[in-house]
């Protein structure tokens, strides 16, 4: 399925694609009038600096406006890229830090001007709640790669300088536009990875097309890793995966893979050799790439989607030259295209294996994800903070 294909879909089913308007901020007085309701008082669990242990915050969610929608959050998925902010890894994290983009829940309350969901509804929220909705980007349904910026779920907005409060928390306010339908029938809990760990390996997978006849390695049977070996198998491919734990070996075999890498191998590299067609790496710290460029065939590609840091090593320009390989970066994916990741995985019955924690435990949950010690993806249940 293109890109094309999934916005005839989207647009056929009445899915707003694209939205417009300007950046969301608290309504005024005039506005909540109009919409009637809001703000709205909400708890979260935030990071008032980096070493500092997560604490529980009261705080306001902006009244709606027309076309806004108000979910009350059921779960929400601990992603990596949360930890590094938490942690300020990448140097540019504004606290309070209020993190969380895997978000599931149930509609409180909708904007006059929402046509999409009603009250009662699922629904989810990604990594993404706003974008210009006018560049070429936009229009053509990558907001993920929106030429003035997208707006992220949480962090610092720096055209506005606001600190938006993500998904560790009970409620939120969302444009229809950026919210997501979840397809009857779905474990809700286990479907909140979807939204940042589903999307981010479904795009390449639909980007480069691979499918049945395929040979891919998945490196990494992480949180991203095992929904990736899913969707791989789930599209005909025959999938290696790359791990440094022995451990997962049978957990790998079980979701579908043909062979599994335990990492590192001496004798793994050279028995491989020019095997694979695509690599997906999942990896989130920075790692040597020639390895893996050694072991795509010609014409092959390394595709990154866990890595933020610079590569280990350069990449071997000579092995680029002579095999036409690639190596490439994909980003999460647009609101179209997680919407149709959404409705693939109910068709598939593809769900993230989950370990649920309450929101006391995010502080041990995000220790035990550095250390390698979950099956796959921490969820924490929102109603405990209450």
């Amino acid at each position: 399925m293109t890109r094309r294909d999934i916005l005839a879909r989207m647009a056929a089913s009445g899915v707003l694609v694209a939205g417009g308007g300007g950046l969301a901020g608290m309504a005024s007085a005039q506005e909540a009038a109009v919409s009637g309701s809001g703000p709205f008082p909400a708890t979260g669990v935030s990071w008032m600096a980096a070493g500092h242990p997560p604490q529980r915050q009261s705080f306001a969610r902006r009244a709606l406006n027309a076309d806004d929608v108000l979910i009350d959050i059921l779960y929400c998925g601990i992603c990596h890229t949360d930890i590094h902010a938490a942690n300020n890894d990448f140097g540019f994290t504004n606290w309070p830090l209020m993190p969380g983009h895997e978000i599931v829940g149930r509609v409180a309350a909708v904007g006059s001007a929402v046509t999409r969901f009603k009250v009662g509804d699922a629904a989810g929220v990604g990594c993404m709640v706003n974008s210009c909705g006018e560049c070429e980007f936009c229009l053509a349904g990558t907001e993920q790669y929106c030429a003035r910026g997208n707006t992220q779920t949480y962090g610092l907005h720096r055209p506005t300088g606001e600190n938006l409060l993500g998904g560790y928390s009970n409620r939120i306010v969302v444009r229809e536009a950026f919210t997501l339908r979840i397809p009857d029938g779905m474990d809700l809990a286990r479907t909140a990875p979807l939204l940042c760990a589903g999307v981010t390996t479904f795009s390449p997978l639909e980007h480069w097309q691979i499918g049945a006849g395929d040979r891919v390695a998945v490196v990494g049977l992480g949180g991203l890793g095992h929904v990736a070996v899913k969707l791989a198998v789930a599209r005909g491919a025959e999938v290696t995966v790359m791990t440094t734990s022995e451990a997962k070996r049978a957990d790998a075999l079980a979701m579908g893979a043909v062979d599994v890498m335990v990492w590192p191998d001496p004798n793994a590299v050279p028995a491989r050799v020019g095997s694979f067609h695509s690599i997906l790496s999942t990896v989130p710290e920075a790692f040597d790439p020639n390895p893996f460029l050694m072991m795509l065939r010609t014409g092959g590609t390394l595709i990154n989607v866990g890595l933020f840091t610079p590569f280990s090593e350069q990449p071997n320009n000579i092995m680029l030259l002579v095999g036409q390989k690639s190596v490439a970066g994909s980003l999460i994916g647009g609101v179209a295209e997680t919407q149709a990741m959404l409705d693939y995985c109910a068709e598939q019955n593809i769900l993230a294996d989950i370990e649920m924690v309450a929101a006391d435990q995010i502080q041990t949950a995000m220790q035990r994800v550095k250390n390698k010690d979950v099956r796959y993806r921490f969820v924490i249940d929102m109603s405990t903070l209450a």
